[in-house]
């Protein structure tokens, strides 16, 4: 048997997959768009049932209830996707408000600096060691704030918004790692009843999606919504188990800079030079980011390779 040659189709295959889903959630402005007309709290009552009710129906097959259900007795574990939950359904909820508001480029900006974000939650909580290309490269994210900051005269509360919530999310998901279809269900199932009520009450009362919607299409679409956030996540994971991480983290900024495109050249909103300035501060932070992801990653496989001499 080849093991090398398997190896390398399964790292190509984990590569094509993450691509196509930095891909996948780089176009999701364009999809969310396509059904502005209905009011984004909605949308999210869907996206949060039907989410869960696609992860539910997708765990059950692959893993049966028991497996679904034993996981839930390690302790602590409950109330921990319980917040997850609540932390990405408010990172979700961010995201198609300011999207469907005409807010695109900033939360191109916010996914950017997300992972520089999640670095920075893991020296503070994990007391993780950040290497000096790290601290370059953060202390270039702080620059491109300050700029923004001068620019705008506030704060980017939505970018610097998506960035925090999913580095919080990352961060209470950190300690239970769990198949991705297990992880979102649980995430979503202690939302799902009064998402599923709201969605109810407001559909009955004449305030909901039907009532909304300007063609039936729109409708179909946005029960998709369900699918459209089950498949990249799951995608995701696939990819994170064949890839290593420093590709992996290099792909993840397809989405942010299809954003930026999309809300620039499609959606047509304002791009200055003072934005251009801030962006380029945050790409030269993701150069230093990525080549401490580098340093960091080569440190660690000698660690590996010499503790497996010792052992031998």
């Amino acid at each position: 048997m080849n093991t090398s040659g398997s190896e390398a189709r399964e790292y190509k295959i984990g590569l094509i997959t993450a691509v196509a889903t930095s891909v996948l959630w780089g176009v999701l402005p364009i999809y969310w768009r396509w059904i502005e007309c209905v009011d984004s709290r909605v949308i999210i009552l869907y996206r949060v049932f039907l989410s869960g009710l696609c992860c539910f129906l997708t765990a059950l097959k692959m893993y049966g209830l028991k497996g679904i259900t034993e996981p839930l007795r390690q302790k602590g574990i409950m109330l921990r996707y319980f917040i997850s939950g609540l932390v990405i359904t408010l990172n979700w909820s961010i995201f198609i408000w300011a999207v469907n508001a005409g807010h695109v480029i900033k939360t191109s900006i916010g996914y950017y600096m997300e992972p520089l974000i999640v670095s920075l939650f893991g020296i503070i909580i994990f007391k993780e060691n950040m290497n000096g290309l790290k601290k370059i490269a953060f202390l270039f994210v702080i620059g491109a704030v300050a700029v923004m900051v001068f620019h705008f005269g506030k704060l980017p509360v939505i970018s610097l918004a998506l960035a925090l919530t999913f580095a919080t999310y990352a961060a209470v998901k950190k300690k239970f790692p769990m198949p991705p279809v297990l992880s979102l269900f649980y995430e979503t199932m202690f939302l799902m009843p009064p998402a599923l009520a709201a969605i109810i009450y407001l559909e009955i009362g004449g305030r909901g999606a039907l009532s909304m919607i300007e063609m039936p299409g729109q409708y179909i679409l946005l029960l998709l919504c369900g699918i459209m956030t089950a498949i990249p996540m799951t995608a995701f994971a696939y990819a994170a188990a064949r890839i290593n991480m420093i590709t992996l983290g290099i792909t993840e900024y397809i989405s942010p800079t299809m954003i930026l495109v999309i809300g620039i050249f499609m959606f047509g909103e304002p791009f200055d030079k003072l934005q251009f300035a801030a962006l380029v501060l945050i790409w030269i932070g993701i150069v230093f980011f990525t080549a401490g992801e580098i340093k960091e990653n080569r440190r660690l496989s000698r660690e590996d390779a010499a503790n497996d001499r010792e052992e031998k």
